[in-house]
């Protein structure tokens, strides 16, 4: 479910950035974006939980390194991307 909400969230941020490229409104695309990136994060935890349950801690030891780096980026490169039209109409308009 987790790689379904992250490849929603990478299709509505490009959403977001067309819009606001062709001089939409783009914030709900932006919200929507941004929502499924939380909510790919939560699923992701929410599966990581039944190996924990089975006690699978060499699977989590393996997993969980490289993937808490790899969310903390695209997190952060999300939230970046999504805002970005908010920061460049602030600086248009001055």
């Amino acid at each position: 479910m987790w790689v379904i909400f992250g490849v929603i969230a990478i299709v509505t941020t490009f959403i977001n950035l067309y819009m606001y490229k062709a001089g939409k409104d783009y914030k709900l695309a932006m919200a929507m974006a941004l929502s499924f990136t939380a909510l790919t994060i939560c699923a992701d935890y929410s599966y990581l939980t039944r190996w924990v349950k089975a006690e699978d801690w060499a699977a989590l030891s393996d997993v969980i390194p490289g993937m808490a780096r790899a969310f903390w980026f695209l997190t952060i490169v999300s939230i970046l991307l999504n805002i970005a039209p908010i920061f460049l109409e602030r600086k248009r308009k001055k």
